[in-house]
This record gives C-alpha cells, sequence and structure tokens, in this order.
C-alpha cells in the first residue's frame, strides 16, 4: 500500500481523503458555515487495496496508488470518520480520472 494508514482497503478498494472546501469562492466572497456546500468530488488516495480477482483466478492489479489525487463519482462511496477527520471508501471503479500535476 504504500502508507501506514490505519485501515487497509480489501480487493479493488480505495481509502480517499476528500480535498476540503475552500470557504471563499474565487471572487473573494466568503461562504457561511449555513450555506449548502456539496460533497467534494476531488480527493487524495491515502490506501488501495490489492486489486480485484478476475473470473480465471488472477489478481488485476490497482491503476491507482497512495498519494494520487483523484476525481471520483459524486455520490460513490462510504463516508467514516477516524478522530474527527472524514474520509471515503469507494471502489476503484468509482475513480473517473487521476490529476496529473
Amino acid at each position: 500500500m504504500g502508507t501506514d494508514f490505519r485501515i487497509r482497503p480489501l480487493a479493488d478498494r480505495v481509502v480517499v481523503k476528500p480535498v476540503e472546501r475552500e470557504e471563499k469562492t474565487k471572487g473573494g466572497i466568503y461562504l457561511p458555515d449555513t450555506a449548502s456546500k456539496e460533497r467534494p468530488m476531488e480527493g487524495t488516495v491515502l490506501a488501495v487495496g490489492e486489486g480485484r480477482i478476475d473470473d480465471n483466478g488472477k489478481r488485476i492489479p490497482m491503476n491507482v496508488k497512495a498519494g494520487d489525487r483523484v476525481i471520483f463519482a459524486k455520490y460513490s462511496g462510504t463516508e467514516f470518520k477516524i478522530d474527527d477527520v472524514e474520509y471515503l471508501i469507494l471502489s476503484e471503479k468509482d475513480i473517473l480520472g487521476i490529476i496529473q500535476e
């Protein structure tokens, strides 16, 4: 996995830390806490599983790795918290792309 994150995802699952939403728009307007905030669709991969096993028993390697910045489907995955920090665990198929820096 390349990380010491406390959760080891299974098969083709990935643990992602969503990016924090800006509290200020590009135009300089501050958003209050009461403003409707959509769930972010971008995050950093913290841990990856070993990959799924195909119908022939062969393990399919993952296309993402810890440290990758990714975009994922809007309503995908399961949210959870550890020490008041929010994370997502989702299937690799819900990752739409890797952001190239």
